[in-house]
């Protein structure tokens, strides 16, 4: 990890400290209702926190690779049952880019 990498992720994990989870994955995993907000969010709001369901740490992890892969974000954090993602947006939208605006 390069310096500027490590203060990119730093600064990242400073926006997301301050959101709350816009998506929450239920006991019943990913539907294709939750890929579907997902995608939404992420394409809105870039940097978004998710809270997904608290079961053993072997298969959150496996939750959090599938949850990785079917938006192509990218995990920024994970801390518990709380996922920091973030997924750049073609045409960011600077009134809901948590990356644009202040927070």
């Amino acid at each position: 990890m390069t310096q500027s990498s490590g203060l990119k992720i730093r600064q990242l994990r400073a926006i997301g400290h301050k959101l709350r989870p816009i998506v929450t994955v239920s006991q019943n995993g990913l539907t294709k209702g939750v890929l579907l907000e997902l995608d939404r969010a992420l394409q809105d709001h870039e940097l978004i926190k998710i809270k997904i369901p608290s079961k053993s740490s072997q298969s959150r992890k496996e939750i959090i690779d599938n949850i990785s892969e079917a938006s192509s974000s990218i995990v920024i954090q994970e801390v518990g049952n709380i996922l920091l993602l973030m997924r750049r947006a073609k045409v960011p939208n600077p009134k809901l880019s948590n990356l644009i605006r202040t927070i």
